[in-house]
């Protein structure tokens, strides 16, 4: 368990999972970048690292999906027009593990690339629509890039969300 306060929004992120070893500052970096550039300057984000039994647990018990998923985003006190913020996000490493491969790229990237998103879904984004979700997309890009990471190509097309 590791924690970090930026300003007065604290990250923390939980490693409840066996199946890879997880560098959490890549991590706390990009939650801090995103809650910076969205001006969340008070509250609490937790970003938790599960396994597939777990995620499906969720999924099925709050989207009523049983089936596991790459994250899934907890609102819990949103006050982004004050500037705050209380979440949690669950991201799963064996979806990554799974997935990376199809990309081209390593399951960290692809874990990465699942704390983007629902961090994304936590400040505003929305992905329902291919209209949107190809800004979503777009921005999900430009953070990646910052990480350095090179963006394999994505086709839309291909995705089930």
């Amino acid at each position: 368990m590791s924690y970090r306060s930026r300003k007065s929004v604290l990250i923390e992120v939980l490693d409840e999972q066996e199946y890879l070893v997880v560098d959490t500052e890549p991590i706390r970096s990009i939650c801090e970048k995103i809650l910076n550039d969205f001006r969340i300057k008070s509250g609490k984000l937790g970003v938790i690292l599960v396994d597939n039994d777990t995620i499906q647990q969720y999924n099925r018990d709050f989207l009523h999906h049983d089936y596991p998923t790459d994250v899934i985003s907890f609102p819990i006190v949103d006050r982004r027009y004050e500037g705050h913020l209380e979440a949690e996000i669950l991201v799963c490493t064996q979806v990554a593990l799974d997935m990376a491969g199809e990309f081209g790229w390593v399951p960290e990237e692809e874990l990465l690339l699942y704390v983007i998103h629902g961090m994304l879904h936590l400040v505003g984004f929305d992905d329902t629509t291919p209209e949107i979700q190809t800004i979503m997309q777009q921005k999900e890009r430009e953070y990646l890039t910052q990480l350095g990471i090179t963006v394999p190509k994505w086709n839309l097309d291909d995705w089930d969300e």
